[in-house]
């Protein structure tokens, strides 16, 4: 009997269960039991923070909850590179529940110290290097921990026309706001803005007084304070960031999203209800907004007053990407009248944003995927078939099955058909000329590579609904934009 009850208490330690007294058969709780606790927990501080405009003080002990860190460690992608200190997450997952409760120590004195983010670059569209943070493997799990505990309480202050790491909310949802917003306003003028440099330039005073603002408790300030103080390690030295937010952790877009929220989102729903004469819609996802006007001069206006305001937190608009152009339902009309030719596009979040017509000439705005991003991902395919030139071609064909139906998800929508087009024919190509490469004499017919297609590389098709038809559904009647 002895032995059933060891055996029963490792099992509880090894499956991840608190020990119980007693009867472990009644008074174990399962994970779907924790999870449903810990939503109730999050429930209660969400309604805190809808019933009073006041400072919240009494959070850590929600963030340092084993139940809370554990199930932060399996959301967490199990194949990430590993930090500067090489776990990952299976070996930490080895002795999961002895290494969370020592965190869950750590964090309850205050003796977690923020480890130093891994500093690397990856290759953006325009040939410069975006800078990617790995944070350690703990380090993720109460950043991921955290985050979900704020984003309760942030959930409830963010405004509407905010889509950028937000629960819920997706770039697809951004676009359709985007799209429905100058299909039926009055929007004639676009602000196409972007901020230079906007992680790297965060400060950080400013971001805590932000926190301040509803976070009373000093504990989760003085844990941010840490991950902006911890550094980054690059090419094995340690540098100290005065400024920024290194892109990477599960805390660096909610901290981004909720300095612009202060700098631009709150002043700008203000700007709109003051000074504007006409009909604004704003629509921002992460540090990339799009701003659509009825009349030029509050066009103009609004760009000169946003300049000082970002000027005052320390931001500043990229000269050369931002653009004021004329967009809307008459734009074209108004461009021909003055010999100016067709109206401007714009692009966001992917696509290049164009005005149309549809088949019986109703004004609409057409999405297309940008064609320097098409061109970099058929470069990016065609180089990994010249390295995996002598794979199987059935291994071959499932790993472009999952490239191209990767690409249908995200650029699959209404209109865009023409470029999905582009993208399955070029890869076909260059499969085709890959396998012929294989040999001198090559017996690789289009015949045979009509029937590879068949098998492997499904025709495009469109994964998203029409715009209107979509916010209509998740906004019920509420605007999208305003």
């Amino acid at each position: 009997m002895r032995n059933d009850q060891a055996h029963a208490e490792t099992a509880e330690v090894v499956e991840g269960r608190e020990l119980a007294k007693g009867n472990a058969g009644q008074q174990n709780r399962v994970r779907t039991q924790s999870r449903a606790a810990l939503s109730h927990a999050l429930d209660r501080v969400r309604q805190a923070a809808k019933e009073s405009g006041k400072r919240l003080t009494a959070l850590w002990h929600h963030v340092y909850s084993i139940d809370r860190l554990r199930e932060a460690y399996y959301s967490l992608n199990h194949d990430a590179a590993p930090g500067v200190d090489g776990q990952t997450w299976a070996t930490y997952g080895e002795q999961l529940e002895t290494n969370l409760r020592d965190l869950v120590d750590r964090l309850k004195r205050g003796a977690y110290h923020a480890p130093p983010v891994e500093r690397v670059y990856i290759p953006k569209a325009d040939g410069r290097q975006r800078p990617i943070g790995k944070p350690t493997l703990e380090d993720k799990i109460v950043q991921r921990a955290t985050v979900e505990v704020l984003n309760a309480i942030y959930e409830t202050e963010f405004l509407g026309f905010s889509y950028g790491a937000r629960p819920g909310r997706s770039p697809h949802h951004a676009l359709d706001a985007v799209t429905v917003g100058i299909e039926k306003r009055n929007i004639n003028w676009v602000l196409d803005a972007d901020i230079r440099g906007f992680y790297d330039a965060i400060d950080h005073e400013w971001l805590v007084k932000f926190i301040e603002h509803r976070i009373g408790d000093q504990r989760v300030v003085r844990h941010i304070r840490k991950w902006l103080k911890a550094g980054v390690l690059e090419d094995g030295h340690w540098r100290q960031q005065a400024e920024g937010t290194p892109q990477g952790g599960s805390a660096s877009p909610l901290l981004a999203n909720l300095y612009l929220h202060y700098v631009f989102d709150l002043w700008a729903a203000q700007w709109r209800r003051r000074h504007a004469r006409g009909e604004v819609i704003i629509v921002r996802y992460c540090d990339d907004f799009i701003v659509g006007f009825q009349h030029k001069d509050d066009a103009e206006q609004f760009l000169s007053d946003l300049r000082e305001r970002f000027y005052r937190f320390y931001l500043e608009l990229h000269p050369e990407k931002t653009r004021l152009i004329e967009f809307g339902r008459w734009a074209s009309e108004r461009r021909q009248r003055r010999g100016q030719g067709k109206p401007e596009t714009f692009d966001f979040l992917g696509f290049t944003h164009m005005c149309s017509t549809t088949k019986r000439g109703k004004f609409t705005v057409r999405r297309c995927t940008i064609a320097k991003r098409l061109r970099k991902k058929l470069q990016e395919v065609k180089q990994t078939l010249r390295e995996r030139m002598h794979w199987p071609i059935e291994k071959l064909g499932a790993w472009l099955t999952r490239v191209v139906v990767g690409h249908y998800r995200y650029y699959g929508v209404p209109r865009n058909m023409g470029r999905l087009r582009v993208f399955r024919e070029c890869i076909l190509r260059y499969w085709c000329r890959i396998l012929r490469r294989r040999s001198q004499r090559h017996r690789m017919t289009w015949q045979r590579m009509y029937q590879l297609a068949t098998q492997w590389l499904p025709e495009p098709y469109i994964m998203h609904p029409y715009p209107a038809q979509r916010l209509r559904v998740t906004t019920q009647g509420k605007s999208p934009v305003r």
